[in-house]
Protein backbone atom coordinates (compact mmCIF):
# COMPACT_ATOMS: atom_id res chain seq x y z
CA UNK A 1 0.00 0.00 0.00
CA UNK A 2 0.92 3.91 -0.30
CA UNK A 3 3.07 4.82 2.43
CA UNK A 4 1.07 7.35 4.94
CA UNK A 5 0.99 11.07 3.40
CA UNK A 6 3.72 13.39 3.81
CA UNK A 7 4.41 14.39 7.57
CA UNK A 8 6.20 17.02 6.20
CA UNK A 9 5.80 20.12 8.44
CA UNK A 10 5.39 23.97 7.80
CA UNK A 11 8.68 24.36 9.48
CA UNK A 12 10.29 22.43 7.40
CA UNK A 13 9.13 24.03 4.32
CA UNK A 14 10.29 26.99 6.00
CA UNK A 15 13.74 26.00 6.68
CA UNK A 16 13.91 25.23 3.03
CA UNK A 17 12.49 28.62 1.86
CA UNK A 18 15.61 29.90 4.50
CA UNK A 19 18.42 27.73 2.36
CA UNK A 20 20.05 29.79 -0.18
CA UNK A 21 21.65 26.62 -2.12
CA UNK A 22 18.41 25.00 -1.97
CA UNK A 23 16.36 28.08 -3.47
CA UNK A 24 19.16 28.56 -6.46
CA UNK A 25 18.61 25.13 -7.46
CA UNK A 26 14.96 24.70 -6.91
CA UNK A 27 14.59 28.13 -9.19
CA UNK A 28 17.17 26.45 -11.59
CA UNK A 29 15.00 23.19 -11.66
CA UNK A 30 11.90 25.48 -12.61
CA UNK A 31 13.51 27.89 -15.40
CA UNK A 32 14.73 24.67 -17.32
CA UNK A 33 11.72 22.59 -16.87
CA UNK A 34 9.81 25.38 -18.34
CA UNK A 35 12.41 25.72 -21.22
CA UNK A 36 12.21 22.06 -21.63
CA UNK A 37 8.53 22.29 -22.47
CA UNK A 38 8.73 25.47 -24.25
CA UNK A 39 11.41 24.07 -26.60
CA UNK A 40 9.37 20.87 -27.29
CA UNK A 41 6.78 23.28 -28.76
CA UNK A 42 8.79 25.22 -30.78
CA UNK A 43 10.30 21.86 -32.22
CA UNK A 44 6.89 21.33 -33.76
CA UNK A 45 6.55 24.65 -34.93
CA UNK A 46 9.74 25.22 -36.62
CA UNK A 47 8.41 22.47 -38.90
CA UNK A 48 6.38 24.50 -40.67
CA UNK A 49 9.71 26.38 -41.78
CA UNK A 50 10.44 23.00 -43.62
CA UNK A 51 7.48 22.25 -45.82
CA UNK A 52 7.14 19.00 -45.34
CA UNK A 53 5.47 17.05 -48.41
CA UNK A 54 1.81 16.53 -48.31
CA UNK A 55 0.63 13.34 -46.87
CA UNK A 56 3.83 12.73 -44.03
CA UNK A 57 3.53 15.38 -41.65
CA UNK A 58 3.01 13.15 -38.74
CA UNK A 59 5.56 10.80 -40.08
CA UNK A 60 7.63 14.15 -39.80
CA UNK A 61 6.67 14.58 -36.50
CA UNK A 62 7.31 11.22 -35.56
CA UNK A 63 11.06 11.37 -36.80
CA UNK A 64 11.41 14.94 -34.44
CA UNK A 65 10.42 13.43 -31.37
CA UNK A 66 12.53 9.92 -32.34
CA UNK A 67 15.40 12.13 -32.18
CA UNK A 68 14.59 13.87 -29.37
CA UNK A 69 14.25 10.44 -27.14
CA UNK A 70 17.13 8.32 -28.75
CA UNK A 71 19.52 10.37 -26.20
CA UNK A 72 17.78 8.83 -23.35
CA UNK A 73 18.72 5.52 -24.43
CA UNK A 74 22.34 5.98 -25.95
CA UNK A 75 23.17 8.05 -22.72
CA UNK A 76 21.17 7.28 -20.04
CA UNK A 77 23.27 4.49 -17.69
CA UNK A 78 26.47 6.90 -19.26
CA UNK A 79 25.15 10.03 -17.74
CA UNK A 80 24.50 8.65 -14.28
CA UNK A 81 27.95 7.38 -13.54
CA UNK A 82 29.96 10.55 -15.54
CA UNK A 83 27.68 12.67 -12.90
CA UNK A 84 28.76 10.47 -10.22
CA UNK A 85 32.51 11.49 -10.45
CA UNK A 86 32.16 15.14 -12.08
CA UNK A 87 31.79 18.16 -9.88
CA UNK A 88 27.63 18.35 -9.88
CA UNK A 89 28.02 22.30 -10.35
CA UNK A 90 30.31 21.96 -13.29
CA UNK A 91 27.24 19.41 -15.05
CA UNK A 92 24.52 21.75 -13.92
CA UNK A 93 26.09 24.91 -15.59
CA UNK A 94 27.48 23.53 -18.67
CA UNK A 95 24.20 21.35 -19.80
CA UNK A 96 22.34 25.23 -19.33
CA UNK A 97 24.34 27.14 -21.11
CA UNK A 98 24.65 24.94 -23.88
CA UNK A 99 21.30 24.02 -24.72
CA UNK A 100 20.69 27.89 -24.46
CA UNK A 101 23.87 28.31 -26.84
CA UNK A 102 22.36 25.68 -29.51
CA UNK A 103 19.48 27.46 -29.43
CA UNK A 104 20.87 30.78 -30.16
CA UNK A 105 22.73 29.37 -33.31
CA UNK A 106 19.71 27.45 -35.09
CA UNK A 107 19.08 30.50 -36.74
CA UNK A 108 22.13 30.67 -38.41
CA UNK A 109 22.57 27.26 -39.62
CA UNK A 110 21.18 25.94 -42.86
CA UNK A 111 17.50 25.40 -43.10
CA UNK A 112 17.38 21.56 -43.47
CA UNK A 113 15.30 19.36 -41.72
CA UNK A 114 18.47 17.33 -40.65
CA UNK A 115 20.21 20.30 -38.66
CA UNK A 116 16.70 20.12 -36.87
CA UNK A 117 16.94 16.99 -35.89
CA UNK A 118 20.34 17.40 -34.67
CA UNK A 119 19.44 20.36 -32.27
CA UNK A 120 17.01 18.34 -31.00
CA UNK A 121 19.35 15.53 -30.30
CA UNK A 122 22.01 17.56 -29.00
CA UNK A 123 19.41 19.49 -26.65
CA UNK A 124 17.95 15.98 -25.05
CA UNK A 125 21.64 14.45 -24.78
CA UNK A 126 22.78 17.46 -22.15
CA UNK A 127 19.11 16.77 -20.75
CA UNK A 128 20.30 13.18 -19.94
CA UNK A 129 23.10 14.72 -18.23
CA UNK A 130 21.27 17.60 -16.17
CA UNK A 131 18.21 15.94 -14.73
CA UNK A 132 20.64 13.12 -13.19
CA UNK A 133 23.09 15.87 -11.32
CA UNK A 134 19.95 17.66 -10.61
CA UNK A 135 18.37 14.86 -7.96
CA UNK A 136 22.37 14.40 -6.89
CA UNK A 137 22.94 17.35 -5.51
CA UNK A 138 19.66 18.15 -3.69
CA UNK A 139 21.04 15.76 -0.79
CA UNK A 140 23.69 18.10 -1.07
CA UNK A 141 22.33 21.28 0.13
CA UNK A 142 19.26 19.60 2.15
CA UNK A 143 19.62 18.26 5.47
CA UNK A 144 18.43 14.26 5.26
CA UNK A 145 15.39 15.25 7.53
CA UNK A 146 14.22 17.77 5.36
CA UNK A 147 14.53 15.65 1.68
CA UNK A 148 10.95 14.95 2.37
CA UNK A 149 9.62 17.98 1.67
CA UNK A 150 12.66 18.92 -0.88
CA UNK A 151 11.58 16.41 -3.32
CA UNK A 152 7.46 17.03 -3.08
CA UNK A 153 8.93 20.60 -4.00
CA UNK A 154 11.01 19.18 -6.68
CA UNK A 155 7.72 17.27 -7.91
CA UNK A 156 5.32 19.91 -7.38
CA UNK A 157 7.64 21.99 -9.38
CA UNK A 158 7.83 19.15 -12.45
CA UNK A 159 4.20 19.04 -12.92
CA UNK A 160 3.64 22.96 -13.10
CA UNK A 161 6.64 23.42 -15.19
CA UNK A 162 4.21 20.89 -17.47
CA UNK A 163 1.23 22.60 -17.20
CA UNK A 164 2.90 26.20 -17.41
CA UNK A 165 5.21 25.68 -19.90
CA UNK A 166 2.38 23.76 -22.71
CA UNK A 167 -0.02 26.19 -21.76
CA UNK A 168 1.82 28.90 -22.48
CA UNK A 169 4.54 28.16 -24.61
CA UNK A 170 2.47 28.49 -27.97
CA UNK A 171 1.41 32.46 -26.74
CA UNK A 172 4.72 33.01 -25.80
CA UNK A 173 6.33 31.87 -28.63
CA UNK A 174 3.53 33.83 -30.87
CA UNK A 175 4.45 36.99 -29.17
CA UNK A 176 7.95 36.60 -29.64
CA UNK A 177 8.09 35.79 -33.36
CA UNK A 178 6.02 39.03 -33.63
CA UNK A 179 8.84 40.38 -31.81
CA UNK A 180 11.01 39.40 -34.24
CA UNK A 181 10.10 36.41 -36.97
CA UNK A 182 13.88 35.58 -37.12
CA UNK A 183 15.38 35.59 -33.59
CA UNK A 184 12.65 36.18 -31.15
CA UNK A 185 11.29 32.58 -30.79
CA UNK A 186 15.20 30.99 -30.19
CA UNK A 187 16.07 34.09 -27.90
CA UNK A 188 12.84 33.94 -25.77
CA UNK A 189 13.56 29.65 -25.08
CA UNK A 190 17.46 30.28 -24.91
CA UNK A 191 17.63 33.60 -22.22
CA UNK A 192 15.64 30.90 -19.88
CA UNK A 193 18.39 27.99 -20.56
CA UNK A 194 21.20 30.95 -20.33
CA UNK A 195 19.41 32.30 -16.93
CA UNK A 196 19.03 29.21 -15.03
CA UNK A 197 22.66 28.63 -16.36
CA UNK A 198 23.79 31.75 -14.35
CA UNK A 199 22.04 31.29 -11.73
CA UNK A 200 23.32 27.92 -10.73
CA UNK A 201 26.86 29.23 -11.48
CA UNK A 202 25.81 31.01 -7.93
CA UNK A 203 26.14 27.48 -6.30
CA UNK A 204 28.81 27.29 -3.24
CA UNK A 205 31.31 25.03 -5.16
CA UNK A 206 31.73 23.37 -1.73
CA UNK A 207 28.36 22.27 -1.29
CA UNK A 208 27.51 20.49 -4.84
CA UNK A 209 31.27 20.56 -6.18
CA UNK A 210 32.62 17.92 -4.73
CA UNK A 211 32.51 14.71 -7.31
CA UNK A 212 32.14 11.18 -5.77
CA UNK A 213 35.67 9.24 -5.56
CA UNK A 214 36.13 6.57 -8.01
CA UNK A 215 34.16 3.54 -8.33
CA UNK A 216 36.20 -0.34 -8.00
CA UNK A 217 33.18 -1.34 -9.55
CA UNK A 218 33.07 -2.09 -13.83
CA UNK A 219 30.10 -0.26 -14.82
CA UNK A 220 29.30 -3.69 -16.65
CA UNK A 221 29.10 -5.48 -13.46
CA UNK A 222 26.65 -2.98 -12.01
CA UNK A 223 24.61 -3.40 -14.97
CA UNK A 224 24.28 -7.41 -15.09
CA UNK A 225 23.54 -6.90 -11.15
CA UNK A 226 20.39 -5.19 -11.85
CA UNK A 227 19.27 -7.21 -14.39
CA UNK A 228 19.36 -10.17 -11.77
CA UNK A 229 17.44 -8.41 -9.29
CA UNK A 230 14.77 -7.77 -11.39
CA UNK A 231 14.94 -11.17 -12.88
CA UNK A 232 14.87 -12.42 -8.91
CA UNK A 233 12.05 -9.48 -7.80
CA UNK A 234 8.81 -10.28 -9.58
CA UNK A 235 7.10 -7.38 -8.52
CA UNK A 236 9.29 -5.06 -9.06
CA UNK A 237 9.84 -6.14 -12.73
CA UNK A 238 5.90 -6.32 -12.96
CA UNK A 239 5.86 -2.58 -11.69
CA UNK A 240 8.40 -1.53 -14.42
CA UNK A 241 6.37 -3.22 -17.25
CA UNK A 242 3.58 -1.27 -16.08
CA UNK A 243 5.05 1.93 -16.31
CA UNK A 244 6.33 1.09 -19.92
CA UNK A 245 2.93 0.77 -21.08
CA UNK A 246 1.97 3.69 -19.56
CA UNK A 247 4.99 6.01 -21.09
CA UNK A 248 4.54 4.13 -24.76
CA UNK A 249 1.41 5.18 -24.45
CA UNK A 250 2.56 9.15 -23.30
CA UNK A 251 4.49 8.99 -26.49
CA UNK A 252 2.20 8.36 -28.61
CA UNK A 253 -0.16 11.03 -26.98
CA UNK A 254 2.67 13.60 -28.01
CA UNK A 255 2.75 12.71 -31.79
CA UNK A 256 -1.12 12.10 -31.90
CA UNK A 257 -2.14 15.34 -30.18
CA UNK A 258 -1.11 17.81 -32.27
CA UNK A 259 -3.65 16.37 -35.07
CA UNK A 260 -6.18 16.29 -32.72
CA UNK A 261 -5.64 19.34 -31.33
CA UNK A 262 -7.23 19.92 -34.89
CA UNK A 263 -10.07 18.20 -34.29
CA UNK A 264 -11.31 20.00 -31.28
CA UNK A 265 -10.85 23.22 -32.85
CA UNK A 266 -7.25 24.41 -32.46
CA UNK A 267 -4.18 25.22 -34.19
CA UNK A 268 -1.97 22.11 -34.52
CA UNK A 269 0.71 24.60 -32.68
CA UNK A 270 -1.83 24.82 -30.06
CA UNK A 271 -1.59 20.82 -28.81
CA UNK A 272 -0.22 21.67 -25.44
CA UNK A 273 -3.23 22.95 -24.18
CA UNK A 274 -4.15 19.63 -24.37
CA UNK A 275 -1.03 18.60 -22.84
CA UNK A 276 -0.98 21.24 -20.21
CA UNK A 277 -4.93 19.51 -19.19
CA UNK A 278 -3.52 16.88 -19.00
CA UNK A 279 -0.84 17.73 -16.84
CA UNK A 280 -3.46 19.34 -14.55
CA UNK A 281 -4.93 15.72 -14.43
CA UNK A 282 -1.70 13.91 -12.95
CA UNK A 283 -1.63 16.86 -10.02
CA UNK A 284 -5.45 16.07 -8.96
CA UNK A 285 -4.82 12.53 -9.49
CA UNK A 286 -1.12 12.77 -7.13
CA UNK A 287 -3.25 14.90 -4.70
CA UNK A 288 -5.75 12.24 -4.48
CA UNK A 289 -3.76 9.42 -3.97
CA UNK A 290 -1.65 11.25 -1.39
CA UNK A 291 -4.78 11.30 0.53
CA UNK A 292 -6.43 8.74 0.06
CA UNK A 293 -4.20 6.33 -1.54
CA UNK A 294 -3.15 4.40 0.87
CA UNK A 295 -6.71 2.68 1.57
CA UNK A 296 -6.27 0.73 -1.51
CA UNK A 297 -4.15 -2.18 -2.64
CA UNK A 298 -2.09 -1.27 -5.68
CA UNK A 299 -2.89 -3.42 -7.64
CA UNK A 300 -6.57 -1.95 -7.68
CA UNK A 301 -5.38 1.56 -7.98
CA UNK A 302 -3.45 0.61 -11.49
CA UNK A 303 -6.18 -1.40 -12.85
CA UNK A 304 -8.39 1.62 -12.28
CA UNK A 305 -5.77 3.80 -13.45
CA UNK A 306 -5.14 1.62 -17.36
CA UNK A 307 -9.18 0.70 -17.63
CA UNK A 308 -9.63 5.01 -16.92
CA UNK A 309 -6.91 5.96 -19.66
CA UNK A 310 -8.06 2.99 -22.18
CA UNK A 311 -11.54 4.45 -21.73
CA UNK A 312 -10.17 7.73 -22.51
CA UNK A 313 -8.40 6.48 -25.69
CA UNK A 314 -11.72 5.14 -27.16
CA UNK A 315 -13.66 8.11 -26.37
CA UNK A 316 -11.01 10.45 -27.87
CA UNK A 317 -12.24 9.02 -31.39
CA UNK A 318 -15.58 10.85 -31.42
CA UNK A 319 -15.19 13.99 -30.40
CA UNK A 320 -15.21 17.35 -32.06
CA UNK A 321 -15.33 20.09 -29.50
CA UNK A 322 -12.82 21.72 -27.73
CA UNK A 323 -13.96 21.63 -24.09
CA UNK A 324 -14.63 17.75 -24.40
CA UNK A 325 -10.99 17.45 -25.37
CA UNK A 326 -10.01 19.03 -22.40
CA UNK A 327 -12.21 17.53 -20.00
CA UNK A 328 -10.89 13.83 -21.32
CA UNK A 329 -7.17 15.52 -21.44
CA UNK A 330 -7.57 15.75 -17.93
CA UNK A 331 -9.32 12.47 -16.55
CA UNK A 332 -6.67 10.96 -18.97
CA UNK A 333 -4.08 12.59 -16.65
CA UNK A 334 -5.98 11.28 -13.69
CA UNK A 335 -5.64 7.93 -14.79
CA UNK A 336 -1.74 7.98 -15.70
CA UNK A 337 -1.53 9.18 -12.20
CA UNK A 338 -3.02 6.09 -10.84
CA UNK A 339 -0.55 3.62 -12.60
CA UNK A 340 2.70 6.05 -12.49
CA UNK A 341 2.90 7.04 -8.62
CA UNK A 342 2.02 3.85 -7.24
CA UNK A 343 4.30 1.72 -9.31
CA UNK A 344 6.97 4.36 -9.09
CA UNK A 345 6.05 3.97 -5.25
CA UNK A 346 6.00 0.39 -5.14
CA UNK A 347 9.37 0.02 -6.94
CA UNK A 348 10.92 2.75 -4.26
CA UNK A 349 9.78 0.66 -1.41
CA UNK A 350 10.53 -2.95 -2.73
CA UNK A 351 14.20 -2.24 -3.71
CA UNK A 352 16.97 -2.50 -1.37
CA UNK A 353 19.23 0.37 -1.05
CA UNK A 354 22.17 -0.69 -2.10
CA UNK A 355 20.01 -1.67 -5.60
CA UNK A 356 18.85 1.77 -6.48
CA UNK A 357 20.72 3.03 -8.29
CA UNK A 358 21.03 -0.06 -10.52
CA UNK A 359 17.32 -0.94 -10.76
CA UNK A 360 16.56 3.05 -11.92
CA UNK A 361 19.05 3.24 -14.18
CA UNK A 362 18.30 0.35 -15.70
CA UNK A 363 14.42 1.55 -15.30
CA UNK A 364 15.50 4.58 -17.38
CA UNK A 365 16.50 2.80 -20.42
CA UNK A 366 14.52 -0.04 -20.74
CA UNK A 367 11.56 2.73 -20.27
CA UNK A 368 12.89 5.17 -22.90
CA UNK A 369 13.92 2.08 -24.96
CA UNK A 370 10.03 1.08 -25.00
CA UNK A 371 9.50 4.87 -26.37
CA UNK A 372 10.80 4.47 -29.03
CA UNK A 373 9.18 2.40 -31.37
CA UNK A 374 5.42 3.67 -30.68
CA UNK A 375 7.17 6.69 -31.42
CA UNK A 376 8.59 6.12 -34.47
CA UNK A 377 5.72 3.99 -35.70
CA UNK A 378 3.26 6.88 -34.52
CA UNK A 379 3.11 8.91 -36.93
CA UNK A 380 3.19 6.92 -39.97
CA UNK A 381 0.68 4.57 -38.49
CA UNK A 382 -1.75 7.44 -38.71
CA UNK A 383 -0.85 8.81 -42.26
CA UNK A 384 -1.71 5.15 -43.11
CA UNK A 385 -5.24 3.97 -41.62
CA UNK A 386 -5.84 7.47 -39.96
CA UNK A 387 -6.25 9.25 -36.01
CA UNK A 388 -9.30 7.03 -35.10
CA UNK A 389 -8.10 3.43 -36.09
CA UNK A 390 -4.74 4.32 -34.32
CA UNK A 391 -6.67 5.35 -31.15
CA UNK A 392 -8.97 2.41 -30.82
CA UNK A 393 -6.00 0.26 -31.32
CA UNK A 394 -4.43 2.18 -28.54
CA UNK A 395 -7.20 1.79 -26.35
CA UNK A 396 -7.47 -2.11 -26.72
CA UNK A 397 -3.75 -2.52 -26.63
CA UNK A 398 -3.62 -0.62 -23.23
CA UNK A 399 -6.60 -2.40 -21.74
CA UNK A 400 -5.37 -5.81 -22.58
CA UNK A 401 -1.54 -4.77 -21.29
CA UNK A 402 -3.01 -3.07 -18.17
CA UNK A 403 -4.88 -6.12 -17.09
CA UNK A 404 -2.19 -8.92 -17.97
CA UNK A 405 0.18 -6.95 -15.77
CA UNK A 406 -2.35 -6.49 -13.11
CA UNK A 407 -3.24 -10.19 -13.63
CA UNK A 408 0.63 -11.60 -13.57
CA UNK A 409 1.33 -9.49 -10.34
CA UNK A 410 1.58 -12.33 -7.79
CA UNK A 411 0.13 -11.22 -4.19
CA UNK A 412 2.85 -13.73 -2.35
CA UNK A 413 5.71 -11.60 -3.69
CA UNK A 414 4.38 -8.33 -2.38
CA UNK A 415 5.42 -8.72 1.03
CA UNK A 416 2.94 -6.82 2.67
CA UNK A 417 3.27 -3.93 -0.43
CA UNK A 418 0.23 -5.28 -2.81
Amino acid sequence: MFPPASSASNSSFIKLLRNQSFLVLWFGQALSQIADKIFFVLLIALLTNYQPAEGIENSMRSTLMVAFTLPAIFFGVIAGIVVDRSNKKWVLTTCNFGRGLLLLALPFLPQLFVVLLAIAFLQSTLTQFFAPAELAAIPLVVKRQDLLSANALFTTTMMGALIVGFAVGEPLLSLAKEWSSDYGQVLLVSSCYLLAGALLQTLSSQSVGNAQSAIATHPWSDFKAGLRYLKHDRLVSNAMLQLMILYAVCAVLTVLTIQLAEEVGLKPTQFGFLLAAAGIGMVVGAGTLGHWGDRFPHRFLTLVGFITVASVLLVFTFIQTLWLGLGLSLLLGVGAALVAIPMQTLIQQQTPESMRGKVFGFQNNIINIALSLPLALAGPLTDAIGLRAVFIGMSVTVAIGGTWAWQTAHPSQSNGLE
